[in-house]
């Protein structure tokens, strides 16, 4: 067994590692560089702090929130692994205590901001580190900080090549969730990883099932989704806007849900607690802006739910990627309208940003309104984005559980387009439609729209058959909104070989909202996850055992046990702490700490 083995079965307590992760350790272990992708929830960390552990001399840890650095240090120390972190939160004895550690050799991973890392005080401790016990390598977390067109982007990141001139024999592996092609290659140049091995992984989240849905009374459609699939669970409920978050947060609390609001408006303080009530407590729902996420290392995160469109597919993709990081069945859910469409992208044209860059935001927008209105494999349309294939039929998207109509809309199209051209092509949806369905309504009368061609041609479709049809025509690109026209539609060069018959036009037929899955079908999956634990005494009674040891010593449930670990050993029962032992993600300091604890409990329970 090799010493990347010994450490993973011993310290971590796996008894194999996964995909492409052997591979990497190994590459880093012999002093390379390494550029790594891999989705949320593949083990990136043990990437790094295995060679961190297997090289001689102190490893930093480069992480842009102080969130995160506290997670991964608490789930280290309980692994027995002397780690630490130095960030604004502490104390200046702490630092100074913490900064002697690292001096004498007495830590393995030094976590850090990359502000602090490039303040010279800093850069001369590790001149010191290197020097007196030598610095095992530099990990890079949330490597796409580094590029202006992730959206994440922290400018202090791009000063991070100092690493590479002042420590050339120092290696480095930069570590990321999501990166399409152009910010790979902005990672790549930035960081000067040109000579970097690349390890790209399956971008695929096979226990995450896709549920995509229009909107119709939104909140109704999330209220009916977590209660007849996620009583009691943790999950993630993104909004855009700050006031839609507190007052969707409200409203589930007066809904009898323990749910929390995040946004970059509250004040600091209340976020860090709603945060760490987030992490340390069972069945929390934060409903949040994306200021909440990057960096959130909760295993047991079982659904993430948006109630308005995301910006791109990379942002739904790392977004989503924060549910089921334990492997167990996941459900990310969306439900989103035309209203989604116009707004998002009224907000892109409006920006300060340049052209350039918000001629990408349109093209990345496109994107996931693609995939929103695909009618094909979710996981499919996914990978696809990302330049990865995928067989399709996943049986874990609402596409492939419930396949969607389609229907022959070329004559449908052409009027559409054409109410859009005969009223001059500045107005918006609600108008149009009222003009097809021949409704005389103040506004209608004012422009004199009864007297266009296209007045009472349309209906024969009801109002939210219509609404679908306009969606789908901005969706696939035939109209656009005009900004000089307060949103109102406007027709695109592709809608001419449309308008002159020369090209089809098939759309989905919307049915029902597709987030409606069958409680047969829940129970199945909840059976196939959980073994009908959630209703045995025993299943509680070690999940009450662990709450209480995390409640001790003041850490979340998972870095005691996850929710996997803890389900193996409600369906293995084991009697012995040599059985125990045998249990994947049990590692020899936890099977002293904990073991007896937990073997009490089987032992009550089986009595």
């Amino acid at each position: 067994m090799t010493t990347a083995q010994q450490l993973l079965k011993n310290i971590f307590g796996y008894a194999a590692f996964r995909h492409q992760q052997q591979a990497i350790v190994e590459h880093v272990i012999s002093g390379q560089d390494a550029l790594v992708l891999m989705p949320t929830g593949g083990g990136k960390s043990l990437c790094y702090q295995i060679p961190a552990l297997a090289r001689p001399g102190l490893a930093i840890v480069v992480s842009p929130l102080i969130a995160l650095m506290q997670d991964q240090v608490e789930a280290l120390q309980q692994l027995g692994v002397e780690a630490a972190y130095l960030n604004s939160s502490l104390s200046s004895e702490d630092n100074q205590r913490i900064t002697q550690q690292a001096l004498s050799g007495v830590l393995k991973l030094l976590y850090v901001a990359p502000e602090r890392l490039m303040a010279a005080s800093f850069l001369a401790l590790l001149d010191s580190v290197h020097q007196q016990i030598g610095l095992a390598l530099f990990a890079i977390d949330e490597a796409h900080c580094v590029s202006q067109w992730g959206h994440d982007f922290r400018p202090e990141y791009r000063q991070l090549t100092v690493l590479h001139q002042r420590y050339p024999d120092v290696p480095r592996i930069a570590l990321t969730a999501t990166a399409d092609a152009p910010t790979r290659g902005e990672i790549v140049s930035q960081l000067h990883l040109e000579h970097a091995a690349q390890f790209v992984s399956s971008f695929d989240r096979p226990n995450i099932r896709y549920l995509v849905g229009i909107k119709n009374n939104a909140r109704q459609q999330l209220l009916a989704f977590l209660s007849r699939e996620h009583a009691g669970d943790a999950g993630i409920i993104y909004c855009l806007s700050r006031r839609k978050v507190e007052e969707t947060a409200a409203w589930l609390v007066e809904k009898g849900w323990s749910a929390l609001p995040y946004h970059a408006g509250l004040p600091a303080q209340l976020r860090e607690l709603h945060q760490r009530r987030f992490l340390r407590e069972e069945g929390i729902i934060m409903v949040a802006t994306i200021a909440f996420g990057m960096g959130i290392d909760k295993p047991n995160v079982r659904f993430v739910a948006h109630l308005d469109l995301p910006k791109s597919m990379e942002g739904y993709y790392q977004e989503t990627g924060r549910a089921g990081r334990d492997g167990l069945p996941a459900n990310a859910w969306m439900v989103y309208g035309m209203g989604d469409v116009v707004s998002m992208r009224q907000m892109l044209d409006s920006g300060e940003a340049s052209e350039e860059r918000k001629r990408l935001e349109r093209l990345k927008l496109d994107a996931l309104l693609g995939y929103c209105e695909s009618t094909g494999c979710r996981h499919q349309s996914i990978l696809r984005y990302f330049g990865e294939s995928h067989p399709g039929d996943c049986q874990q998207c609402d596409n492939c559980l419930h396949p969607v109509d389609t229907w022959q809309a070329t004559e449908v199209a052409q009027m559409a387009l054409s109410c859009v051209y005969r009223t001059g092509q500045r107005f918006g949806v609600g108008h149009l439609i009222d003009v097809l369905m021949g409704k005389s309504t103040p506004q209608v009368q004012r422009f004199q729209h009864a007297q266009v061609s296209t007045f009472g041609i349309g209906k024969g479709l009801s109002l939210a058959q219509w609404s679908s049809v306009y969606r789908q025509l901005i969706a696939t690109g035939l109209l656009e909104a005009d900004m000089t026209a307060y949103g109102g539609l406007k027709l695109t060069a592709a809608a001419r070989p449309v308008l002159k018959g020369e090209q089809a036009v098939w759309l989905r037929r919307d049915a029902e909202p597709a987030n409606n899955i069958s409680k047969a079908e829940r129970s199945a999956r909840a059976k196939e996850a959980f073994a009908g634990a959630n209703d045995n005494p025993l299943w509680q009674a070690l999940k009450a055992k662990r709450l209480a040891l995390a409640k001790a010593q003041g850490v979340p449930p998972y870095v005691i046990f996850h929710d996997a670990t803890l389900l193996e050993i409600h369906n293995r029962k084991p009697q012995t702490l040599d059985e125990l032992g045998q249990i994947s993600g049990i590692g020899q300091a936890k099977l002293q700490k904990y073991g007896d604890a937990f073997l009490e409990v089987l032992e009550e329970m089986a009595e």
